[in-house]
C-alpha cells in the first residue's frame, strides 16, 4: 500500500512542510510493515492447507472400495508375474541357548514388503496406517520358519501386527515372534567351540516361480546385546544368504540368517578345569609321603580318584549324550589317568620293598650255603656266632635275593639280582626304592607338557 501527498510549499511556511513530509514517510512504512504481516499470515494459511487431516470417513471409503470385489485367497498378479516379497529382520535379543536340546530361542520383529495393485488408491493422504484387524481381510504371505520347534507371536494386549497401506498398492507387515530353532551344535572342540546357529523361513505353499524372496537392503539388525541372554556364549556375527529348498512338492526359496556364537570359558574353568588340575597336583603329594604309611597314601590315593570321577560325571550333566570325545573329556580323562597312575605307582613301590622284606626274613631262617648266600648278597659279610651263620647287610638295598637263571631282558630292570653277575652291560638300572624321587620329577613335567600342548592345539590351531 502507497501513500501519495500534494502539497505545494510556500517560502513562510517551509518548517510545516518538512513536518507533514516526515509524517507522510512515516505512514508509507507502516503500511508496508502492515502489508508484510498479512502476506506472511497468508503464507501459513498456504502450508496448512496443503497438509489437510484425513478424516475418518474418507478413510472407510477407501477402505470399502479397496475390499469391494477384493479375494483374499488370491496371491497378487496371480497368472501374470511372481510376486516378490522383500523381508527385513529386526534382532531384539537372542538366547537361551540349550546345548542339551540343541535350539536356541530367539525374539524379533520381522518385516515383509510387496506390491498388490488391487490395493492402490487416490487420495490426498499417501499412506493408511492400519492395526492387526486388516491383516485378515488381504492377502498375505504364508511364510514359515522351516527349522523352528515351537514359534509363538506375541498377542497381549492387542497382536503385535503391523499393517501399512500405500497409495501406489505397496504394504508393508510386520509381526513379533519369540522363536525356538534347532541349532545342531557340533561338540569336539567344547568348551572352545563356536556355532553358527540359524534361523530359515521360506513360503509353506507358493514355489519359486509363484512367490520369490528377496532381502533388503541391510536386512538384520540388532538390538542392545547387553540384555541378551546369552549367559555361556558371546554374539561375534551374523551372515545372510539365500538358497533353494528341494521338496516333493517343488522348489522353495529359503532365506537363511546365520548368528554367529562363541562359547565363554569361565564358567567351565571354574567349575572344571581349575578343579581337575588341584586334584592332580594334590595327588602328588603322596610322593613326598613315607611309603611305610601305607594308610596316609591309600587314602590320599582313592579320594583323588574318586574325586576326579565326580567331577568327570557333573562335567558330562551340562551336555548332550554325543558319541564322540570332547575338548574337555580329553582332559579330564588324561587328568583321572595321572591320578591313577599316581595311586598305581605307590601300589607297585608297597609290593616291591614289602616283598623283599619277606624274603630277607625268609632268607635268614633257611639254612643254605654260605657261599650261595655272599653271591647273592653282594657287599654283605658273614657272621658265626653259636656255630649258627648270620649274613649281616651292609646296604640294604641289595636285600632282594638271587633269582638263579634270571637275566635282565629288557631295557629297564628293577630287580636287584640284576646287579649281580646275570646283569647284561648296556642295561638301565631301576632301584625300586627310588620311585618316589623318578615320580616327583616325572609327573609335573609331563602333566606341563600335556598342558601346553592341549591349550595351544585347542586355542590356537
Amino acid at each position: 500500500m502507497h501513500f501519495h501527498v500534494i502539497f505545494s510549499v510556500q517560502p513562510a511556511s517551509r518548517r510545516n512542510a518538512l513536518l507533514v513530509l516526515l509524517l507522510a514517510t512515516r505512514c508509507s512504512i507502516l503500511a508496508n510493515k502492515a502489508e508484510d504481516e498479512d502476506y506472511e499470515d497468508i503464507q501459513t494459511n498456504k502450508t496448512w492447507v496443503m497438509a489437510p487431516k484425513l478424516h475418518e470417513g474418507e478413510v472407510t471409503q477407501i477402505l470399502n472400495k479397496l475390499l469391494e470385489g477384493y479375494d483374499n485367497k488370491l496371491r497378487p498378479d496371480i497368472g501374470v508375474r511372481t510376486t516378490i516379497i522383500e523381508t527385513d529382520i529386526y534382532v531384539n535379543s537372542i538366547g537361551p541357548v540349550d546345548p542339551i536340546n540343541m535350539e536356541y530361542t530367539i525374539d524379533i520383529f520381522f518385516a515383509q514388503t510387496w506390491h498388490d495393485d488391487r490395493l492402490k488408491f487416490n487420495s490426498s493422504a499417501k499412506v493408511l496406517m492400519l492395526n492387526s484387524n486388516m491383516v485378515g481381510k488381504i492377502w498375505i504371505p504364508d511364510t514359515v520358519f522351516r527349522n523352528s520347534k515351537k514359534s509363538d507371536a506375541h498377542w497381549i494386549t492387542t497382536p503385535n501386527r503391523l499393517l501399512r497401506i500405500w497409495n501406489d498398492g505397496r504394504i508393508l507387515y510386520t509381526l513379533r515372534l519369540t522363536i525356538n530353532a534347532e541349532c545342531y551344535l557340533q561338540l569336539h572342540n567344547f568348551p572352545m567351540d563356536e556355532h553358527s546357529c540359524p534361523l530359515v523361513f521360506s513360503s509353506y505353499a507358493y514355489p519359486k516361480n509363484e512367490i520369490e524372496y528377496r532381502w533388503k537392503k541391510n536386512p538384520v539388525k540388532v538390538a542392545d546385546q547387553r540384555y541378551w541372554r546369552l549367559f555361556q556364549f558371546s554374539f561375534i556375527g551374523l551372515r545372510n544368504s539365500t538358497g533353494v529348498a528341494q521338496t516333493q512338492s517343488g522348489e522353495y526359496i529359503t532365506m537363511t540368517v546365520f548368528f554367529n556364537l562363541s562359547r565363554r570359558m569361565g564358567y567351565f574353568t571354574i567349575q572344571t578345569y581349575i578343579p581337575c588340575i588341584l586334584t592332580v597336583v594334590l595327588s602328588w603329594v603322596s610322593f613326598w609321603i613315607n611309603k611305610d604309611s601305607v594308610p596316609a597314601r591309600t587314602s590320599l590315593g582313592i579320594t583323588t580318584v574318586l574325586t576326579m570321577t565326580t567331577l568327570s560325571t557333573i562335567a558330562r550333566k551340562s551336555l548332550p549324550k554325543v558319541s564322540y570325545v570332547t575338548a574337555m573329556d580329553l582332559f579330564v580323562s588324561v587328568c583321572f589317568i595321572f591320578v591313577f597312575a599316581a595311586l598305581m605307582e605307590y601300589g607297585t613301590l608297597h609290593y616291591f620293598t614289602g616283598n623283599r622284606k619277606v624274603k630277607k626274613a625268609n632268607k635268614v631262617k633257611q639254612n643254605k650255603s654260605k657261599s650261595a648266600a655272599v653271591q647273592c648278597f653282594p657287599g654283605s659279610t658273614l657272621v658265626h656266632v653259636n656255630n649258627i651263620s648270620h649274613l649281616r647287610e651292609q646296604n640294604e638295598e641289595y636285600g632282594y635275593p638271587c633269582l638263579e637263571g634270571k637275566h635282565c631282558a629288557s631295557f629297564f630292570c628293577c630287580f636287584e639280582d640284576c646287579r649281580s653277575g646275570t646283569w647284561k652291560e648296556g642295561r638301565i638300572h631301576i632301584r625300586v626304592s627310588k620311585i618316589d624321587s623318578y615320580s616327583r620329577i616325572f609327573f609335573p613335567t609331563a602333566f606341563a607338557l600335556f598342558n601346553l600342548v592341549y591349550w595351544i592345539a585347542y586355542l590356537y590351531l
